[in-house]
């Protein structure tokens, strides 16, 4: 048997987060499990060893904490997440609760509501001559109005504060990695976000028919108990909003960056979804998650030891050429189902199809007004332990005429 494989690059150093492509190669090169030095953990990154530990839910425990924080053996300090840090049967109802608020019926029923709101949106972003040249920043103008504006109107919440929901999730994204200077920097913040978050869970802050008040119908109805309703309500909250901002980002960047794929969807309407998808793979929002031993657990030739912490290199295992043919190109000729970009299995992202009926909606919009896009100057990353996102990426427009 062949030695572990040993890396001590930080995978949440300011270098890796700014630029993970080179660790994310090295990972893949080392095989299907690595051991990371700097926090005593363990990596997987192959798209096999990812995929196999995301359905393994009885070996690789998210109840722990999905971050590097065991808490198996530490107090929790932060509050953990009723769906995504649960696993069954405590998992079981409020997931049940939330996929069956966020199915088919409901995407059926906003999917109008949400394209009116993004052609409105759209057209105010550009409110230029036809046939004429605008500048927007994709991320401020268009990535993260959307979301607060759909979502928050289907959950039922208030206009005022709805601009405290991104440095939210974006805070408790962060706490997911170490208490590096990115958790120092949200820390000032974090008790007054958490507080109006938690306000805002409460039955009297929602409409009633919205998907915040469905939920508390639901513990009414004893589906869920009514001390659940709160983390069921945060869930969405916590996942509904910075994920899906940086990966409308991420397709928008994908497409301005990509002329190409920007004329076949023109052509094409229908590669909206497909487009969103291979921009989720190519790009991977949501780079990390951790989970956590359960038993010594057999990956590869090795073994990750009970109790030890577990990084799933999403990002890598989406661009692992092992799975994917030219990974490092954004193709709408691939077929990209199967990327591992909203998780995969039982904790798979219950809201992921509400995520791609935004970026359906905001991309359609787009497509008929806008005949070119490009680059009007570099785009800013915005360092998160857990996201790769965007700060800005300013945009040039040709509109159609």
């Amino acid at each position: 048997m062949t030695s572990l494989p040993v890396i001590d690059i930080d995978p949440f150093g300011t270098e890796v987060l700014t630029d993970p492509y080179p660790l994310e190669h090295a990972l893949l090169d080392a095989g299907p499990l690595a051991y990371l030095s700097a926090h005593d953990i363990y990596a997987v990154a192959r798209y096999d060893a990812v995929y196999a530990a995301l359905r393994n839910w009885q070996g690789f425990q998210s109840g722990a904490g999905v971050g590097l924080s065991n808490f198996r053996t530490e107090k929790p300090w932060r509050q953990l997440s009723i769906v995504v840090e649960a696993d069954p049967p405590h998992h079981d109802a409020p997931r049940r609760v939330l996929a069956n608020l966020l199915g088919p019926r409901a995407q059926r029923r906003l999917r109008a509501e949400w394209m009116a709101k993004a052609h409105k949106m759209v057209g105010q972003v550009l409110d230029g001559t036809p046939g004429g040249t605008i500048e927007f920043d994709a991320v401020t103008a268009i990535a993260e109005k959307f979301p607060p504006r759909a979502v928050g109107d289907a959950l039922g919440l208030p206009e005022e504060g709805r601009e405290n929901l991104l440095p939210f999730s974006d805070f408790l994204l962060n706490a997911f990695g170490p208490r590096n200077e990115l958790v120092a920097a949200g820390a000032p913040h974090a008790k007054f976000l958490t507080t109006w978050v938690m306000e805002h869970c409460q039955r009297d802050a929602l409409t009633e028919d919205g998907l915040g008040g469905q939920i508390w119908a639901a513990a009414d109805r004893g589906e869920i108990t009514h001390e659940q309703a709160p983390g069921v309500v945060r869930s969405l909250f916590a996942a509904g909003f910075n994920t899906t901002v940086h990966a409308l980002a991420a397709v928008m960047h994908a497409l301005v960056t990509h002329p190409e794929q920007w004329a076949r969807l023109r052509a094409e309407p229908s590669l909206a979804r497909i487009a969103f998808d291979e921009a989720v793979r190519w790009a991977s929002p949501v780079q990390t998650f951790f989970r956590t031993a359960v038993g010594d657990v057999p990956v590869g030739d090795h073994v990750v030891p009970d109790g030890a912490k577990v990084l799933m290199f999403l990002g890598a295992a989406n661009r692992d050429p092992r799975r994917w043919a030219d990974p490092e190109k954004f193709d709408l000729s691939r077929d990209p189902s199967g990327h591992v970009g909203f998780g995969f299995g039982l904790h798979q992202c219950v809201g992921q199809n509400l995520a791609r009926l935004e970026a359906e909606c905001l991309i359609t919009a787009l497509a008929e007004r806008v005949e070119t896009l490009e680059l009007a100057a570099p785009g800013e990353r915005r360092l998160n332990n857990t996201l790769r996102a965007w700060h800005s990426i300013p945009v040039r427009a040709r509109l159609a005429n």
